[in-house]
């Protein structure tokens, strides 16, 4: 038993996968707190986007 502890504790591989799903959940949070602070100047440039492109299909 404690030879397969020693092997288990020692063992690395898969070590990057979880570096990796770190890096993806700092990013993903990241991007929400920007988003979330930048959330009305976003919403109104797609407002002034979808206005314009209304208005040139409608002219």
């Amino acid at each position: 038993m404690r030879k397969f502890v020693n092997a288990f504790v020692r063992d690395d591989r898969g070590v990057s996968a979880l570096e990796y799903a770190m890096m993806a959940g700092i990013v993903a949070v990241t991007l929400a707190l920007v988003g979330a602070t930048f959330k009305t100047s976003i919403q109104a440039l797609f407002t002034t986007m979808t206005t314009s492109v209304s208005t040139a299909t409608t002219s």
